[in-house]
């Protein structure tokens, strides 16, 4: 997943941007901070409210930049999700490997889930953005469906199956996968509720680790109390 570097109107960044990195050329920066003007405003305008001009004016850029870098306006607002993801393929590969133990597959199912925890400010605009188009759809929500978030459930179902010694998966096995993803997806998506009511459970990276790995335990419990399911069935 993209790192960006989040900035205030004076330029300055703000809480959760990482200075750690290699200075970007003056290019760079532009794309940059047209990108992340257009997640804040998409966000929360939409698509049809966010005008070219508008965003080009809050970034301090000429409008002809998002032609020279984007195309046009569905093109920056396709770059806002795409810009923000590793691709399902790379996501796969973190929890998908022959070697791998169950908590080895499950610690790397949630570290790429909750990657974008980590990015402050930057995490909580690209969530609204998503609420965004699911609300107001502009066909990129199921674009995500079925390149993005099918593929990485469809390779989580498999790999319950094969631990839970099935042939093939089952209505069960899909639940479970639900289930296990719908623990992370619950703390992104009500992370200001969180925040709000007990902020040091997400207030560094450290704790952000601490509470993916106490994710890691109760997908593990849900997975064993399957198990025992089956084997119960199979009594």
């Amino acid at each position: 997943m993209l790192a960006m570097t989040i900035t205030d109107e004076n330029g300055k960044p703000e809480r959760g941007a990482d200075d750690n990195r290699k200075p970007r050329s003056d290019g760079e920066q532009s794309r940059e901070r047209l990108l992340l003007t257009a997640i804040r405003l998409f966000a929360e305008r939409g698509f049809a409210n966010s005008s070219t001009r508008d965003i080009a004016l809050a970034a301090g850029a000429n409008v002809a930049a998002i032609s020279y870098y984007f195309g046009d306006k569905a093109g920056l607002y396709r770059a806002c999700f795409t810009d923000q993801s590793a691709g399902p393929e790379k996501d796969i590969a973190t929890f998908v490997q022959p070697h791998f133990t169950l908590r080895q597959s499950l610690q790397g199912f949630y570290a790429q889930l909750m990657a974008q925890m980590g990015q402050g400010d930057l995490a909580q605009m690209c969530m609204r953005l998503w609420f965004r188009e699911m609300l107001e759809p502009t066909g990129l929500w199921a674009e995500e469906i079925d390149h993005g978030i099918k593929p990485v459930h469809l390779a989580l179902v498999d790999l319950l199956a094969r631990h839970l010694g099935l042939v093939a998966p089952d209505d069960e096995t899909h639940r479970l996968a639900f289930s296990i993803a719908g623990l992370g997806l619950q703390v992104m998506i009500t992370r200001d509720v969180i925040e709000s009511i007990r902020p040091q459970l997400l207030a560094t990276p450290e704790a952000i680790v601490a509470w993916s790995a106490q994710l890691v335990d109760y997908a593990e419990a849900m997975v064993d109390a399957q198990g025992r399911r089956l084997q119960q069935g199979k009594a």
